[in-house]
């Protein structure tokens, strides 16, 4: 498991933002309330189907210090490929490995 940054490249309120990916939604919420970033930056499922945090170049580099992955352009859209949810389905479909989990852990 991984977490992972590309270049800030993109402009917004006089700062230069980029992406914070997660292999699992846990994962990504967690590294993300280790650098401090709220939950209310999250985008994810019905609005965006890859979850994910828009992070400022200052927070990248706190990233990178923690532990993310630095990611060009191809590696960072591989990873959005790799960890978007379909129709916006990723709360049914972690119930759903969830719940698929606790009945194999019990013997069912």
């Amino acid at each position: 498991m991984a977490v992972y940054v590309d270049r800030p490249l993109w402009r917004f309120a006089g700062r230069k933002w980029c992406h914070l990916l997660a292999d699992s939604p846990e994962e990504l919420h967690g590294f993300a309330a280790r650098l401090g970033i709220t939950r209310l930056s999250y985008q994810g499922p019905p609005k965006t189907s890859a979850p994910h945090y828009d992070i400022t170049g200052l927070e990248r580099s706190r990233a990178l210090a923690l532990g993310a992955v630095a990611c060009g352009r191809e590696e960072i859209v591989a990873v959005f490929r790799r960890v978007r949810v379909p129709n916006g389905k990723w709360r049914e479909q972690t119930s759903l490995a969830a719940r698929a989990g606790r009945k194999r852990a019990a013997g069912s």
